[in-house]
């Protein structure tokens, strides 16, 4: 058996780590240069995780030597490449290495890149979510005569002492370096659509005796990373499914704006009118004091267009020498640009074409032997997608026995039709089913991206014996 892997991120690493001990050849196909994924690719000042580097890390590597609770990009790059070392993975990755296309030919999959064709009897995609910019659609964009980037292509050449600046989006990302990037520019307009509900960040060092009673028992950090697992199932959880907590996080997200913000007018400005959780809860102590500073205004009117000069608004132009995208990623175009084709010349980008769905996120019917990883409806709001990565593979790894034994087998329909039936029914109670828009949703309002339910259940789902679920391909 060959297996095909698409993405050396924490998906496509997990993927390696598990199939190195069980003896199956794979090979890692990376496009770009290096490991990490997101993490690679995503090296804006500021840059982090808000989720706590305890629980944000694999369950076989739970790695004591975390200095912060809240990782910072080059401290998780440095882990992932760790992980690459140790578990000596790095030498099946193929990087800068782009999958262009994989058909099922009946018995295997052809995968083809710039070297040309190899055949796989699996492909496992880990090229998740989040590693494909968005730009803004406005006009005269590419007129613009200062430096414009992308915050996840940071522009580290550019020095932004003594810049005029404009900032194109609020997310996460700027809130994580809008306040490093405050104190060099000269001004500072960031333009926002609709604010996001923000709550504190408590973050802290890990110093070295800390490290140290990490590392010297094994059970404290166990313990440790429970707690943290067991507090986002039992409080933020409940609050994206309108649960006990809701009226808890919207309490405290007004309270943070309050006690930062005393300006009533950019309180206003700041404050959602949708709940708390529709869309994705901005987790940082610094954003809010940054916007607050004398350099800095938020802007709320509508941009009209980019003009040579800087950002035009409904009320005049805004002149900047510098343009920081901040508008996130094409989140619901899943795999693309990479051509799948499945059986009887299915290919998934038309049978994704009202919305990218599989079965457990994982497995798509009509295409056999592909398995996805941080696939569709697997995202979390609230906890460490890098759990659900893990239940992902375990299912994989799973299924592995019935190929080698019985050849390919695929999503049986009448599964698929079900696992639909049970996230419509499960996406009624979730905050984010209606209010707002956000990169959970397509344009037409169907949420593609985020796990319903807590991940206890998806854990117990996908750890359940895959067969009744498939079929062999020559049954179909």
């Amino acid at each position: 058996m060959r297996v095909a892997i698409i993405g050396a991120g924490f998906g496509g690493l997990c993927m390696a780590i598990r199939l190195e001990p069980a003896g199956i050849a794979y090979t890692v196909f990376e496009k770009a240069g290096g490991v990490g994924g997101t993490w690679r690719d995503n090296s804006y000042p500021g840059a982090g995780c808000d989720i706590p580097s305890h629980l944000y890390s694999y369950s076989f590597e739970k790695y004591a030597s975390w200095t912060r609770r809240y990782p910072e990009q080059p401290e998780i790059l440095a882990y992932l490449e760790m992980c690459a070392d140790k578990y000596g993975v790095r030498r099946k990755i193929r990087f800068n290495t782009e999958v262009r296309a994989a058909r099922f030919d009946g018995r295997h999959w052809q995968v083809t890149t710039d070297e040309g064709t190899e055949r796989f009897d699996v492909v496992v995609s880990s090229v998740g979510q989040l590693n494909r910019p968005a730009y803004p659609e406005i006009p005269g964009r590419e007129g613009f005569s200062g430096v414009s980037f992308h915050s996840a292509r940071w522009n580290h050449d550019h020095d932004l002492r003594g810049r005029r600046v404009a900032v194109i989006g609020n997310g996460s990302s700027a809130a994580q370096f809008i306040p490093r990037i405050q104190p060099l520019v000269e001004r500072l307009d960031v333009f926002q659509r609709t604010p996001n509900w923000v709550i504190p960040k408590p973050d802290a060092t890990f110093g070295p005796v800390t490290r140290l009673a990490l590392h010297l028992a094994p059970g404290l950090q166990r313990a440790y990373r429970e707690w943290i697992y067991r507090y986002a199932e039992g409080t933020l959880y409940p609050a994206l499914a309108k649960g006990w907590s809701a009226n808890l996080l919207r309490k405290r997200a007004l309270g943070h704006l309050h006690a930062q913000v005393a300006d009533p007018g950019l309180r206003a400005k700041l404050t959602p009118g949708f709940p708390a959780g529709c869309k994705r809860v901005v987790i940082d102590s610094s954003f809010y004091p940054a916007l607050t500073r004398p350099n800095v205004e938020v802007v709320t009117d509508p941009i009209v267009r980019i003009a040579a000069k800087g950002v035009e608004t409904a009320e005049g132009l805004r002149e900047a020498d510098t343009i920081i995208f901040a508008t996130g990623f094409r989140t619901t175009e899943f795999l693309q640009p990479i051509e799948f084709t499945g059986t009887g010349g299915r290919t998934l980008a038309d049978q994704w074409k009202d919305g990218a769905e599989a079965y457990l996120g994982i497995s798509v019917p009509h295409f056999p032997n592909l398995f996805l990883l941080y696939g569709p409806n697997t995202n979390l709001g609230h906890n460490s997608i890098v759990f659900m990565i893990e239940c992902q593979v375990r299912h994989v790894m799973a299924c592995l026995p019935y190929l080698a034994e019985m050849g390919p087998m695929e999503v049986r329909p009448e599964a698929m039709a079900a696992w639909r039936r049970q996230l419509a029914a499960a996406m009624e109670r979730m905050v984010w089913g209606n209010g707002c828009q956000s990169w959970y949703k397509t344009a037409e309002g169907r949420v593609t991206n985020n796990w319903p339910g807590p991940t206890t259940l998806y854990r117990r789902l996908t750890g359940l014996p895959p067969l009744p679920a498939y079929r062999l391909t020559s049954s179909a």
